[in-house]
């Protein structure tokens, strides 16, 4: 279930949790123009870096840090999660695709525009974790990584919920054979992720229904989906397929973020 205004979308399984904040944020309510209108929060774009800071600053507020305690990653489609105890410099952070933490005041994002952004949180041992999970991650292990990650801050996999935010949807992940015979030589047993358009013969891979089933393998106590297509709702997500469908040169992307309070 999602809780949502303009600007942030929320699990309702976090929502009402003392002692964290956390947004699935959307394309609305920022500064930028054009084709990154309205909230892009990707520093790796085209847009104006004046714009992509104040819409971080933006987001920041909301979650009720200070902008330079926003922290995303260099991502890089990799298995790397990394743990987070300090914030670093603009420009300055790790090359990886998942970061965890047990320090309050950290908020832990990750940037997204068609791959599935997973937030992650143990109440009790109180660690926090973000994850940018495209196939080639999740193929790879960046949701194991990110769970062993908070399990050496004392999390438990049992205890640990994990929320998956806006990705791109099945109906609309057209993928090409190669794709599918080199998945299905590392995982023989995932043909169930892909179905067949019935016009064009082409298969659609379920990044979100396979995330999930890693993060079962992985032990997750509590998985939930958000359920909501990047491609097909082009008013409030960004999609990095639908800006090549559309012959657009660049294209935003929006920020999933967890804080410890």
């Amino acid at each position: 279930m999602v809780m949502q205004d303009k600007m942030r979308l929320c699990a309702v399984s976090l929502a009402g949790i003392d002692g964290i904040s956390h947004g699935f944020f959307t394309r609305q309510g920022g500064v930028s123009g054009g084709i990154y209108a309205s909230l892009n929060c990707g520093p790796g774009s085209r847009d104006d870096p004046t714009n992509v800071k104040e819409n971080r600053a933006r987001v920041a507020e909301i979650l009720g840090v200070q902008p330079g305690k926003l922290l995303s990653l260099y991502q890089k489609h990799s298995a790397e999660a990394v743990i987070v105890d300090k914030p670093w410099a603009d420009g300055k952070g790790p090359e990886a695709d998942a970061m965890v933490t047990a320090k309050p005041g950290l908020a832990l994002g990750v940037l997204t525009a068609d791959c599935a952004p997973v937030l992650f949180y143990d109440g009790e041992a109180r660690v926090i974790g973000a994850a940018h999970a495209g196939w080639r991650g999740a193929l790879d292990g960046i949701v194991e990584a990110t769970v062993d990650a908070m399990i050496k801050l004392g999390a438990k996999s049992e205890r640990i919920r994990a929320v998956i935010g806006p990705a791109i949807s099945q109906k609309a992940y057209e993928v090409g054979a190669d794709y599918k015979e080199q998945f299905l030589a590392r995982e023989p047993h995932s043909e169930g992720f892909f179905i067949s358009d019935e016009g064009s013969g082409e298969a659609h891979f379920d990044l979100t229904g396979y995330v999930a089933e890693r993060l079962a393998r992985a032990g997750v106590g509590a998985i939930d989906d958000l359920a909501l297509c990047t491609y097909c709702d082009e008013t409030r997500l960004f999609s990095y397929r639908r800006s090549q469908h559309h012959g657009e040169d660049d294209y935003g992307r929006q920020i999933s973020a967890i804080v410890l309070a």
